[in-house]
């Protein structure tokens, strides 16, 4: 009896309480028309950049593979033209959106004020914002695949390429969801009741200008994008399981720095 008793009392681990904000998350993700609405315009992204690339002025003529409305062919450090980022890069400026809307509307319908009265751990918020918000940018990412790949046979361009290099751009790409989700959510959560700055500081970080400005400016090392743009540069067409693993590593870091930080904030700071 006693022992039940204490089962009873038990405190709630971890992975338990994480699992029951996932599900209230997910829940309201999928009950969310923006959800869908951003996964269609995901979906019509490669058509819209293929029609810039067949028409005329500076776009025409930006590709000369299919696949490149997918990826760069090589590592991107500097965009010398918008062919260069006119790809499934672009998922991560809507993607970034996305998240403000999400968060802000938890914070302007009072959700946030409802949750953190009945479940105090602010990390639990966090981890699973930053885990919705990468699944639902992976979700972006398949459907402008599959847009991309339409939008390719349409242009009549080659497909030829390299299999595994493609696959290997394709995974760092969604791997890289889960860094750019993390410091999206991290970012909503400094500018939580200015969801004007949030919105407008995801769409610049998500166009990659930080970015090229830096590099213009120091020079193209590694390191910089690393540490500015998360690895995203090494997926690319020539990509290899290494370049897999550098997004994979740098994405979980990210993820760990951006919800630390955020947990903080929230656990010093008022939160309504």
């Amino acid at each position: 009896m006693e022992t039940t008793k204490t089962l009873q009392f038990e405190k709630p681990s971890f992975f338990q309480r994480l699992k029951g904000m996932l599900g209230v998350d997910f829940y309201r993700l999928f009950h969310t028309p923006l959800f869908y609405i951003f996964i269609v315009i995901a979906a019509l992204i490669p058509a819209l950049v293929s029609m810039g690339a067949m028409g005329e002025g500076e776009t025409a003529g930006m590709f000369s593979n299919a696949w490149q409305i997918i990826a760069a062919d090589s590592p991107l450090y500097i965009v010398h033209n918008m062919g260069e980022y006119a790809n499934m890069n672009m998922v991560f400026i809507f993607g970034g959106i996305m998240v403000s809307i999400f968060i802000g509307h938890d914070y302007r319908s009072g959700y946030v004020k409802q949750l953190f009265t009945t479940h105090a751990k602010k990390e639990d918020y966090m981890m699973s914002k930053t885990l919705v918000s990468a699944f639902s940018m992976v979700c972006m990412c398949f459907t402008y695949l599959i847009g991309g790949m339409i939008a390719g046979a349409a242009t009549g361009l080659p497909f030829s390429i390299n299999a595994g290099s493609l696959l290997c751009a394709i995974l760092g790409k969604m791997i890289m969801s889960l860094g750019w989700a993390s410091l999206y959510t991290f970012i909503n959560i400094i500018f939580r009741r200015k969801f004007g700055i949030s919105i407008a500081l995801c769409f610049v970080l998500g166009t990659g200008i930080p970015v090229i400005g830096a590099a213009a400016l120091l020079g193209n090392t590694a390191a910089l994008n690393i540490f500015l743009y998360g690895s995203s540069v090494y997926a690319c067409l020539s990509a290899n399981f290494l370049s897999v693993l550098v997004c994979l590593a740098c994405s979980v870091i990210w993820a760990i720095i951006y919800n630390v930080l955020g947990s903080v904030i929230l656990y010093r700071r008022d939160v309504y």
